[in-house]
């Protein structure tokens, strides 16, 4: 959640010297002199050796977990991995992999990236990269972005096992600037119902919307789904950009506060958008945050948007990044957002970050995530939309349309398979295993026709017993249809690309069906009050 935090695009270099504060002058000068004098006492009269600047980085962040949860400090070396999260394109090679039982494997090259022209295939195992062994090594997948990116034009070697008890392949694959999408799929639902997926909020992501959405506007939709569940956020004016899309006018989008009158803004809209008119739901849930809470808010507030779906994780915080002077940053909290109608939808934060990264789950046991009576709202923070309807802030935007999470993934079992990476591995066996057959398909047959067979799920229980997941038969018959869509979502990702993967598990997608549900009986359209206040 942290990576996807950053809301402003401004950056302020770090002093040389000390300086200051224009708040508390004397206070930080007290505090810097005294946390230097213990930093120097410890360097020249601890009984070992320390090394002061980590002794150092962990004071910072101890410190500004004082503040808030997400005003952070990030060291030098993990900056550039930290800033790739909401980069729109990276210099590697175009490849999509996982880890199964420390193994690195392919689950897709990129579409005429250099990993593909090289002849990289779902399903192989990458086990060195440039003679430096990765399989079977306890890699993450962090170090292996490492090894697997670098300057654009320069080569990596991998060695690859395509198949158990082959000869391993040697591929010498060059670098290229690859682009880092955000809009993870956009089609038709149906013939006048087009769906668009946005994983982040990154610097590419409008313009990746606008061509998103100018091409289904071109196949004739009238009424659009915009999926932000698990979206985590980013760039606050790439989701301002993406709000204006759908407000006519010039109204107000969001705006901040903070202690500083530098750091209060208004944001309006101010261009005439493309899809300003036509049925519009927002598919939202608990993994919805921050910058994706922005359009969330402002489209409920503005009347423009059915939101469908649970309530969102409740981050309303603005961070600034700071760089300093040795190339590490400070992502420091330095003012609070509000929608168009007042609301601040930061939840509470007061019992510290042990307790607020738990609030989660503290949801979903107090039976929030199955039961929309069970939402906690403070009705001395109430608010009204354009039409008068009544919103509440305080933790999180509500939806107008309620869905339970599906019961079968609050299953431990699930989530145990889930966690080990069976299901991705299986699905990938399988593909690799009747590649000729998938092949020989188009994806509308697939869709189809294609069916998980009882036997497969049996033989995936199976596999998961050896790697030591005991078999549960009644979470297994609950999990079912989960996990055959699962399974068939995944192997159609490999068979047919990630388009194809959304359009199979939104086939039973239950907030997805309940937003066609509004759109075909125009509850989307917001023209009168929905709640009856």
């Amino acid at each position: 959640m942290l990576l996807g935090a950053t809301l402003m695009c401004g950056v302020l270099l770090g002093a040389g010297r000390f300086q200051a504060s224009r708040q508390n002058p004397e206070g930080t000068l007290r505090g810097y002199l005294r946390f230097k004098e213990v930093l120097s006492h410890v360097d020249e009269e601890y009984v070992d050796s320390v090394d002061v600047e980590a002794l150092s980085d962990y004071a910072i962040a101890r410190m500004l977990e004082r503040l808030d949860p997400h005003s952070t400090f990030i060291p030098a070396r993990e900056r550039e991995q930290s800033a790739a999260f909401l980069q729109s394109d990276y210099d590697g090679i175009g490849v999509e992999f996982n880890l199964f039982r420390d193994t690195v494997t392919v689950i897709a090259p990129l579409g005429g990236g250099p990993a593909e022209q090289a002849g990289l295939q779902p399903g192989d195992r990458i086990l060195a990269v440039n003679n430096q062994p990765v399989s079977g090594r306890h890699i993450t997948i962090t170090q292996m972005f490492g090894k697997l990116r670098g300057p654009a034009g320069s080569r990596v070697q991998l060695q690859v096992l395509r198949r158990p008890g082959s000869k391993p392949l040697l591929l010498s694959v060059p670098r290229q600037r690859i682009p880092n999408t955000s809009v993870d799929a956009a089609y038709l639902l149906n013939e006048t119902t087009g769906y668009i997926k946005i994983s982040r909020f990154a610097s590419g992501t409008y313009d990746e919307f606008k061509q998103a959405l100018g091409d289904l506007n071109r196949q004739g939709m009238t009424k659009l789904v915009l999926d932000l569940r698990g979206n985590p956020g980013g760039y606050l004016d790439r989701a301002t950009k993406l709000a204006d899309e759908f407000i006519a006018g010039t109204r107000k989008l969001v705006y901040t506060e903070g202690k500083d009158d530098q750091f209060d803004t208004q944001t309006f809209s101010r261009v005439n958008g493309e899809f300003e008119e036509g049925q519009l739901v927002v598919l939202i849930d608990e993994g919805s945050a921050s910058a994706a809470e922005v359009v969330a808010g402002a489209l409920q507030d503005h009347d423009r948007a059915l939101l469908v779906g649970r309530r969102t994780f409740g981050k309303g915080l603005v961070q600034q990044p700071v760089v300093l002077n040795d190339g590490s940053e400070l992502r420091l909290t330095i003012a609070r957002y509000y929608t168009p109608s007042g609301r601040c939808i930061q939840k509470s934060y007061a019992e510290g970050p042990a307790a607020y990264s738990q609030e989660l789950r503290n949801r979903q046991r107090q039976g929030e995530l199955q039961h929309a009576d069970s939402i906690h709202v403070d009705d001395a923070l109430r608010y009204h939309t354009a039409h008068g309807r009544v919103v509440y802030g305080g933790g999180g935007i509500s939806p107008d349309v309620f869905v339970a999470r599906d019961q079968a993934t609050l299953a431990p079992y699930y989530a145990r398979l889930q966690s080990q990476n069976l299901v991705r591995e299986y699905a990938l066996q399988f593909f690799q295993s009747h590649k000729a057959e998938l092949e020989a398909l188009r994806f509308e047959q697939f869709q189809e026709s294609f069916q998980i067979s009882p036997a497969q799920l049996a033989e995936l229980a199976d596999r998961a017993e050896q790697d030591g997941i005991a078999l549960d038969e009644t979470a297994l018959r609950q999990c079912a249809p989960l996990l055959s869509n699962q399974l068939k979502a995944h192997i159609a990702r490999s068979a047919y690309g990630k388009t194809a993967y959304y359009q199979v598990l939104n086939s039973r997608d239950a907030e997805l069906q309940a937003a066609l549900k509004a759109v075909a009986d125009g509850r989307a359209l917001l023209a009168q009050d929905l709640s009856g206040n």
